[in-house]
């Protein structure tokens, strides 16, 4: 190997000088961002961030706000099919249950509006699936089961199928908000628990004392 000569080794020694300085620039715009109380400083230093480290950041808050415009998405749903049960019931006595929880979901729309705005987020609604499943099978039944004497209890067990899916995503919401620190979104999110449970309770009534025994 031929020996290293003076330019090469200048050439070697400046390329080491340049390294040094721009891991020092680096570190020392770090430590001024954060003094100057820049949260992106570290990110914009590192580089973008991978998705697994932006999952790993998501919190319990996240997850609180993701379930809220859940169930939102799916009170607004509710409250367009609950007209359309309303019309289908031969029970006026299911007729009228149902026209009282349209009533309800009315408020239950304005409550999760509420509970947005005590977050501070916009009231937005995300997709829900599930929702959307058991009201596509409520309208199937009222497809198939028209004119029969089974529509009213089919019709009702379509409605307890929501009334239970409202009720878990609320109690889930109430306890999180709870160990969120967010003492009035508790009693937002009770409020409309409560009546969720209400209206599952005048189901059952209604099945044991008359719409069950009819369909049979």
């Amino acid at each position: 190997m031929a020996p290293i000569g003076i330019p090469e080794l200048k050439a070697i020694v400046g390329m080491f000088a340049r390294s040094a300085a721009a891991s020092v620039s680096k570190v020392s715009y770090e430590r001024r961002q954060r003094r100057a109380g820049n949260p992106r400083a570290e990110s914009e230093v590192k580089g973008p961030k991978t998705k697994e480290a932006h999952m790993a950041e998501k919190k319990l808050n996240n997850l609180f706000l993701d379930t809220l415009k859940d169930i939102y998405f799916a009170e607004r749903q509710i409250l367009k099919n609950l007209p359309k049960m309303a019309k289908a019931a031969r029970s006026p006595e299911l007729k009228n249950a149902f026209l009282k929880h349209r009533d309800q979901t009315e408020q239950h729309v304005e409550r999760l509006q509420e509970v947005f705005e005590l977050v501070g987020k916009r009231a937005q609604a995300k997709t829900c699936e599930a929702i959307k499943g058991i009201l596509e099978e409520g309208e199937e039944i009222m497809d198939e089961y028209g004119a029969s004497e089974a529509l009213d209890a089919g019709l009702l067990a379509a409605a307890q199928a929501v009334e239970h899916y409202e009720m878990s995503r609320y109690g889930t919401l109430k306890t999180w908000a709870g160990q969120l620190g967010m003492k009035e979104a508790v009693g937002i999110l009770d409020e409309t628990l409560q009546e969720e449970k209400e209206t599952d309770a005048l189901l059952s009534s209604l099945a044991q004392s008359a719409v069950n025994r009819e369909a049979a």
